[in-house]
């Protein structure tokens, strides 16, 4: 079998600017035309691509802006997991021992309903709230003084995103039916080892392309970050725009780049779930 040669990053890059340049075509084309301007259609086109890219590097602006954008989902993602995880296991663990630890009036049973009831309290503050006021309070308020831009706007979407993922691994943990527990418990595992090896397995199955989905649309929200200051891919786009007062390309430039990516991601969804379907079989 002959392997799959992937990509160069910079040829991706360069082929969606360039992309973005002949996307724009009909538009700069109508714009000549109606202001009697002369010249060529392809001129026009090849002089806006320079203005926008070209001059002064400014291509790397984007460049950089995407880099911060996956950087920001990368370390929003691996918060969120961590998170989503915790209050995942909490909120099962007091769901499924409630009535046990009740009758047996365990001091578990009240430090467990407390974080439960925390756990709650964060989901409904979370969930209850847009991203963009969040991400402001974070960091006008609770890091008002910390120069860490990155790092605040992962922390916000991290937190944002543990709420969904932590909704996500609890509906998957309660769509387990009660005989695999009780099939652990027999096999001689105690709570958590029939978690960890019996339903944690199962879960993820089912909630793995859920996930996915979920990161999807977190790389989409962070186009939002330039609010707070950060230089990502929407706002470097938005730069452009600004110093050029040519909106259309560098807008659909970033479209596409970010177009690009879903697309990529779906791609990789769409193959877990085939696979992830055959090993069912």
């Amino acid at each position: 079998m002959r392997k799959k040669k992937i990509m160069n990053p910079s040829i991706c890059f360069a082929a969606t600017l360039g992309a973005a340049s002949l996307f724009s075509v009909s538009a700069s084309a109508a714009q000549t035309a109606s202001e009697g301007g002369s010249g060529s259609w392809w001129d026009d086109i090849k002089a806006q691509f320079v203005l926008n890219f070209i001059e002064k590097d400014r291509w790397r602006s984007l460049l950089e802006g995407l880099g911060n954008t996956l950087k920001i989902t990368l370390f929003a993602a691996l918060l969120g997991i961590a998170i989503g995880i915790v209050i995942a296991a909490i909120r099962t663990t007091f769901d499924n021992n409630k009535e046990n630890m009740k009758h047996s009036k365990s001091i578990g049973y009240y430090v467990l309903g407390f974080f439960n009831a925390i756990c709650k309290i964060y989901l409904t503050v979370i969930r209850g709230t847009p991203v963009v006021v969040q991400l402001l309070i974070i960091y006008f308020i609770i890091f008002a003084s910390s120069t860490k831009d990155i790092m605040i706007a992962s922390l916000a979407f991290g937190i944002n995103s543990g709420a969904y993922v932590a909704e996500i691994l609890r509906g998957g943990i309660m769509s387990i039916d009660k005989g695999q527990f009780e099939a652990g418990r027999s096999l001689g595992f105690n709570y958590v080892q029939t978690m960890v090896y019996v339903i944690i397995p199962q879960v993820l199955k089912n909630v793995l392309p859920t996930l996915l989905n979920e990161f999807i649309a977190l790389l989409k929200e962070t186009s939002v970050a330039g609010y707070v200051g950060v230089v990502d891919l929407t706002r470097a786009g938005n730069a452009i725009r600004g110093a050029t007062f040519s909106a259309f390309m560098p807008l659909i430039a970033v479209a596409l780049i970010y177009l690009a990516i879903v697309m990529l991601l779906t791609w990789i969804v769409s193959i877990i779930e085939r696979r992830l379907r055959k090993n069912e079989r």
